[in-house]
């Protein structure tokens, strides 16, 4: 079903975002993968970003369309993140997205483990988004989506750093929605159990605490999910490229749950 969103039945007219510019941050895999591949298929002219270089190149050469780039940055560095988007003003789409933490209870956290995780996520968006800000702004449009967790609505058992953090990103992104020029919006997605390399983790890491199977682990989180299955990235990334069209200026500061209605909050 989903895999047919980039073929030949693609649902988006292919030009709907030609003449864009979008960077995606951590694009080597997962969302930020599928955010890329969607958003070049729609006409947009994309940079990926990450730490893997050949993960980066691999993804390029699978993307529709050319002219596009890829940057090799570890957003937990700021200096070299300031450095390589210092003179940048082309993008008027960008996507913040960045792995989670590693799963744990909040109690066992040191102070010093928030560090790492909050400079990749929150801090790097924060330079990036203000980098480009005044580009968005020459060009009359812009859009930014925060790549987050449900974790916002309704945190997790088991992974507190990350609803710390997720927590912190959603209030970010509000308060700049009431700042930014009127033609940047700034959104939000939230996923549930998404079909990604870092739900297995997720999965495996629960396993050997709990002692359940990864394969009953799955099932319960296909049962506690109305569609009975998991999210695929590129339902995800569909949101993403809905909230980037130029139609969609008036949905502002919000956080949209990509979940299929897992979540029990209104």
């Amino acid at each position: 079903m989903v895999d047919n969103l980039l073929g030949d039945d693609f649902p988006f007219a292919e030009d709907i975002l030609e003449g864009a510019d979008a960077l995606v941050c951590g694009a080597s895999k997962g969302i930020g993968r599928s955010c890329a591949l969607m958003l070049a298929r729609s006409g947009a002219k994309v940079t990926v970003c990450s730490r893997s270089k050949d993960n980066l190149e691999k993804l390029i050469g699978q993307m529709y369309g050319s002219g596009h780039d890829y940057l090799v940055i570890d957003l937990e560095k700021l200096d070299e993140v300031r450095s390589e988007l210092k003179d940048l003003r082309k993008y008027n789409i960008l996507i913040n997205n960045s792995g989670g933490p590693p799963s744990s209870p909040l109690i066992e956290n040191e102070v010093e483990d928030f560090l790492r995780p909050f400079t990749r996520h929150l801090h790097a968006s924060h330079e990036i988004t203000r980098a480009l800000i005044p580009g968005m702004e020459e060009r009359g449009m812009g859009r930014i989506i925060n790549i987050i967790s449900t974790s916002v609505k309704e945190p997790i058992d088991g992974i507190g750093l990350s609803n710390t953090l997720r927590g912190a990103m959603a209030s970010w992104s509000k308060s700049m929605s009431r700042e930014l020029p009127p033609c940047i919006t700034i959104n939000n997605i939230l996923p549930g159990w998404t079909d990604t390399e870092r739900l297995s983790q997720l999965a495996k890491t629960k396993s050997e605490k709990s002692g359940i199977s990864i394969e009953e682990i799955f099932r319960q989180w296909e049962e506690m999910t109305p569609i009975k299955r998991l999210i695929d990235p590129m339902e995800t990334a569909a949101a993403v490229l809905w909230l980037c069209l130029p139609s969609s200026e008036s949905i502002r500061g919000v956080s949209l749950a990509v979940d299929g209605g897992r979540m029990r909050s209104i």
